[in-house]
């Protein structure tokens, strides 16, 4: 049973049916070759723990890379008294007692009998096929860099997703452009080979079962057209490692961005957006907990997007919650935007509620995917996705059956399209 479940009956009998149902994952980072934790080190490596204890005063240095798994867990343990009180932590203490049967305090004198629990090196693979059995799932997506050679796993499973960052925002790296030419075969040198190569990527990734295009970009990236004439002397530039004016990296990215949307276009492959992170806003943080967000970020800038590519479907996540409202208008009016998830540090109940509510009163009902885990070990999936299962049920109850008068079986129509059945027609295989 998961730690957190609704106390109002009405929700506790939507939020118990809907335990029951498989979980479909439209986005994760786990590494499908090990995809469940070998240790408790593994767990904690999460960036939400290392960042939380870190802010909470944990000196950095005690999570280090050089320092010993054990060693490590031990060190953060010590300060877990301090963010007890965290959506973060209740992830922890529920992945503890549904997949080690740990039901004691977590804390630095417990963390060794639960270190030892957790110690799955020897039984890897075994581990992951029992953690995906309890944890239910029946897909969960991948972030695949662009040259992954995707093989060595069941892609019915774990479904490779192509990333694609590194080409819109790094092409002007040497090294992006080797990696770039060694994976799909052709000496990339200008505009058209450019175009050439994205095109054979997108073959191979489709040809192994993908089932998405991806990118996170920061505030400031404006989706505009940039036309091939205007993008060939820059972009050739940049492939020939020629040092570049700040105007000529915009056209760089805008017209690799539009090629990829060309390509979503002709593959039909959904082009999931996530929109906002600065990078190394917190140079002195942990790793993974360097990046923030911007609030001046506005989906008025992918307005021109949207128009052109309408058989583009762009499942949209934003990472700040002050941009909630605004996704749940675009949703509202352009059939191709769909509102996806809760990221990063929108990831809390009480902006989930709030954003959940609109969404259920203003988008379509087959249009919204509820949630994804955004995991990088397969423990975390099952206690993220009931966190909003709960606030799902919550919300059904409260707005759905007491506010408009539904039934139960209405309430938990709606809850099985936005959290099962949209994201498996949206991110259809085949």
């Amino acid at each position: 049973m998961p730690n957190i479940v609704p106390t109002d009956p009405a929700a506790r009998e939507l939020f118990d049916e809907m335990t029951r149902w498989p979980i479909f994952d439209p986005h994760s980072h786990i590494n499908p070759h090990s995809p469940a934790a070998r240790n408790l080190d593994e767990v904690l490596g999460y960036h939400y723990y290392t960042e939380l204890a870190h802010s909470a005063g944990m000196p950095s240095e005690l999570v280090a890379e050089d320092v010993a798994p054990r060693q490590r867990a031990r060190n953060l343990s010590r300060y877990l008294d301090r963010i007890d009180n965290t959506v973060q932590y209740s992830w922890l203490t529920e992945i503890a007692r549904t997949f080690y049967g740990f039901d004691d305090r977590i804390n630095a004198d417990t963390i060794d009998a639960l270190y030892d629990r957790a110690e799955k090196s020897e039984t890897g693979p075994a581990w992951d096929a029992n953690v995906w059995s309890k944890t239910n799932l029946e897909a969960c997506f991948l972030t695949n860099d662009f040259d992954d050679t995707l093989e060595g796993w069941d892609t019915s499973k774990y479904v490779p997703c192509l990333r694609t960052d590194d080409l819109v925002l790094k092409l002007h790296l040497p090294s992006t452009v080797e990696r770039l030419k060694n994976s799909t075969g052709i000496d990339v040198v200008d505009y058209a080979s450019l175009s050439q190569a994205i095109g054979i990527l997108f073959e191979r990734f489709k040809s192994k079962g993908a089932a998405a295009c991806a990118i996170s970009l920061p505030p400031d990236f404006a989706p505009f057209r940039a036309t091939p004439k205007a993008a060939v002397t820059p972009i050739r530039r940049a492939l020939h490692g020629m040092d570049l004016r700040p105007e000529e990296h915009t056209m760089i990215r805008r017209a690799v961005f539009w090629l990829l949307a060309e390509q979503c276009a002709e593959h039909k492959m959904p082009f999931d957006l996530m929109i906002g992170p600065i990078r190394g806003v917190y140079a002195a943080g942990v790793s993974g907990g360097r990046d923030l967000f911007d609030r001046r970020v506005s989906l008025h800038d992918y307005h021109e997007l949207f128009n052109h590519f309408s058989n583009v479907t762009f499942p949209v996540s934003t990472l700040s919650p002050d941009a909630a409202g605004e996704l749940v208008a675009y949703s509202w009016i352009f059939p191709n935007v769909v509102p996806m998830g809760y990221w990063w540090y929108s990831n809390i109940p009480a902006y989930i509620a709030a954003d959940l509510k609109a969404r259920l009163q203003a988008v379509p009902k087959t249009k919204q995917v509820g949630y994804y885990s955004d995991a990088y070990k397969l423990e975390f999936v099952l206690p993220k996705f009931n966190t909003f299962r709960k606030v799902l049920a919550e919300t059904l109850a409260d707005d759905g059956i007491r506010g408009r008068g539904w039934s139960v079986d209405r309430a938990l129509d709606v809850a099985k399209l936005v959290i099962l059945e949209n994201p498996r027609r949206l991110f259809a295989r085949g």
